[in-house]
């Protein structure tokens, strides 16, 4: 099979063997793959696969079941599904725990599921089994044009949130408020804070979800009613600064994070069939739906990752296997 090579933080074209599914797996031949950040950070060295998965990037797939591991059961060789894989994902082939596979959406494209899991298992964990969000709450989203962002706005807004976010142009603003957010901020041109403040009467938010940190993490604390939730999901611009932890103890905050792909294959088999029963079904009636800002042949993985450094697009990126 070919697959993306990123030895020496190039990537390129290779081919080897077409992996075999163990126990508990499926074998899928891939059609498309998501790009998300931790693809780069791992690029770098600085997000290292764990000891048992695959050292190819890709931690999101879709296609057709080609092949099954013992012990595997609700699935058949020839369903099209989109999975959470450990790694592996750049490639003709993919293996992902039996698990972490979902049904394609009905309506969707491969292409388009493909860009569903390693975004719906994040924002599911992180707003729903964390933070307990729930509908009537107000919600702020750093980073609303991202993939993560834009599969927020609509998961939440579904599910009767109020969504406020925050980007950094006029551009992204615009895509957030199309996508559901009752309220956008140009953090370049407005104080976030004073914003949701205005808009909330003074209380704030109930959650924050932030994939930016730096600066933003004081202002968080600043913006969070009362019994508020803060989730940190990534660091954009720094993990470390100087912060003032009081409004933590007199707001009653809690403060909190994960990563995803360290969490044990019972935590993301179950966030799978929460997914299934709470998710699925507003993305087949149409609630929400992926947004893809590019797509690149498996060949152009590089350009891909080239798009996601730049910060400038609106969705999600995915890379395609003919």
């Amino acid at each position: 099979m070919r697959y993306i090579d990123c030895r020496d933080r190039e990537l390129h074209v290779a081919t080897g063997a077409r992996p075999e599914p163990g126990p508990g797996e499926l074998l899928i031949a891939v059609a498309a793959a998501g790009v998300n950040r931790p693809d780069l950070l791992q690029r770098q060295g600085l997000y290292p696969p764990p000891a048992d998965a695959s050292p190819i990037l890709g931690l999101e797939v879709a296609g057709e079941v080609v092949a099954r591991g013992t012990g595997v059961s609700g699935w058949r060789v020839g369903d099209v599904v989109c999975a959470l894989v450990n790694g592996g994902g750049y490639a003709e082939y993919a293996l992902a725990p039996a698990d972490q596979c979902l049904p394609v959406p009905k309506g969707l494209t491969l292409t388009q599921a493909a860009a569903l899991p390693e975004t719906c298992f994040t924002v599911w964990h992180n707003l729903w089994q964390r933070a307990h969000l729930s509908a009537g709450e107000t919600l702020l989203i750093h980073g609303g044009a991202s993939g993560i962002g834009t599969t927020a706005i609509q998961m939440a807004t579904a599910l009767g949130v109020t969504v406020f976010v925050t980007a950094g142009s006029d551009a992204k603003c615009r895509a957030c408020e199309q996508l559901g957010a009752a309220m956008v901020i140009n953090y370049h041109d407005e104080d976030f804070v004073a914003a949701v403040k205005a808009a909330t009467d003074k209380r704030g938010v109930d959650v924050i979800l932030d994939m930016v940190g730096g600066d933003v993490i004081q202002q968080n604390l600043y913006a969070a009613a009362r019994e508020g939730r803060i989730v940190n999901i990534a660091y954009l611009n720094g993990s470390k600064v100087e912060i003032d932890l009081l409004p933590v103890m007199l707001k009653r905050l809690t403060l909190t994070g994960s990563t995803l792909r360290a969490q044990s294959a019972a935590v993301k088999a179950r966030i799978a069939r929460e997914l299934r029963e709470q998710v699925w079904p507003l993305i087949e009636k149409g609630a929400m739906a992926p947004v893809i800002a590019a797509t690149f042949d498996l060949a152009r993985a590089d350009e891909a990752h080239a798009l996601m450094a730049s910060r400038q697009s609106v969705g999600k990126i995915v890379l395609t296997c003919h």
